[in-house]
């Protein structure tokens, strides 16, 4: 355990911005356990798709893109995305010799000997001269601070715990949040729930029409732009606002959508407004999103003042030997598709560039 392997590169998580990324390393002829190795810390394939809730099925996920290289056909639209993309990651692992490592868990990334990085996990170190971070979102729920929280009385979980609708049966649940998670949970919460309230901080925008490429490129540039700033990213979705499909259009005509503005505190049967109204609950869902899971990566001391790191295309600007996938613009499974191949691009770039040190 003590022994430091050296490798290449080293990518940390094998969702779909890791797996791109080992994707057009392997393509380019950096060979797995000796050039690369691709480490995940999930029990399996999958990547965050493997945790979601059963009745999140394929049908009803957003903009799911294939992987590089082999395409994702023939899924029933009515099983669990869950197991539909945990199967398809399975097989593209398999198809082309990815070779990830699970479970490891990641404990620290650090300067190394030689102008190398130093990455500790539970499975040993590895040495290696570049680093694509591939770690995404999902083990970093978001739980907003709001007075009274610790006094509530009922059941408080948050999007990451969801298990289904069937839990909530007559049950008066408030969900906080209004991004695509939360609507979802409303629509599926209605008919089995006493009650449902839906609170969010701002007002929800409804997106009418298709989502062209031109709103797309637009919406990525503006979350690009922040993180070039130095600033903690907006996810894509966040400015690009909730599609208007039939689901959404009949909880809204059913009132199921009926937004609130956010509470000012939690009490200990529910929430309550600074006019004094109160709505009675046995459960606040928050479905409030995720932040970056780079907690391993502090070592380094990447992050600007205000509160980001700093990010040119996928490269971190304080050292180009760390590339970040799937953080801010390319978090989305399309965009995460495009930064794997961009990361490679310019570590193959850094490689030849940079020998390595005696």
């Amino acid at each position: 355990m003590n022994e430091v392997r050296e490798v290449e590169v080293v990518v940390i998580g094998a969702g779909q911005a890791g797996l791109a990324a080992a994707y057009h390393l392997r393509r380019t002829g950096f060979e797995p356990d000796h050039d690369i190795v691709v480490l995940d810390h999930s029990p399996g394939p999958g990547g965050a798709w493997q945790f979601r809730w059963p009745s999140l099925t394929f049908g009803k996920v957003h903009g799911m893109h294939a992987l590089p290289g082999m395409e994702l056909t023939g899924a029933d639209p009515a099983r669990p995305s869950a197991e539909v993309v945990r199967e398809y990651f399975d097989r593209y692992e398999r198809v082309f010799d990815l070779r990830v490592r699970r479970p490891v868990d990641v404990r620290a990334v650090r300067e190394g000997a030689g102008g190398r990085l130093l990455v500790e996990t539970s499975e040993g170190n590895w040495s290696t001269r570049a680093l694509i971070n591939a770690t995404g979102t999902w083990d970093r729920p978001f739980w907003p601070r709001y007075p009274g929280r610790e006094t509530f009385r009922g059941r408080q979980l948050h999007t990451a715990q969801y298990a289904g609708p069937e839990e909530f049966a007559g049950q008066r649940v408030v969900v906080v949040g209004g991004g695509a998670s939360g609507t979802q949970h409303l629509l599926e919460l209605a008919p089995y729930a006493a009650a449902t309230t839906w609170v969010t901080r701002r007002p929800p925008v409804f997106r009418e029409g298709p989502f062209d490429q031109e709103a797309g490129r637009a919406a990525v540039a503006l979350v690009e732009e922040r993180v070039r700033q130095g600033l903690p990213p907006r996810s894509v979705v966040s400015v690009t606002g909730l599609p208007l499909n039939d689901a959404v259009r009949q909880g809204l005509a059913d009132g199921v959508l009926d937004r609130q503005p956010m509470f000012d505190r939690i009490v200990p049967d529910g929430v309550e407004w600074k006019d004094g109204r109160r709505v009675a609950a046995d459960v606040i869902l928050w479905a409030t999103g995720f932040r970056a899971a780079l907690d391993h990566l502090a070592p380094l001391r990447l992050r600007e003042p205000g509160g980001g790191i700093r990010v040119e295309g996928t490269r971190t600007v304080a050292d180009p030997r760390i590339h970040l996938v799937g953080y801010g613009p390319s978090a989305s499974t399309i965009g995460a598709n495009r930064a794997g191949r961009a990361a490679v691009r310019d570590i193959r770039r850094l490689l030849a560039e940079e020998p390595v040190a005696a």
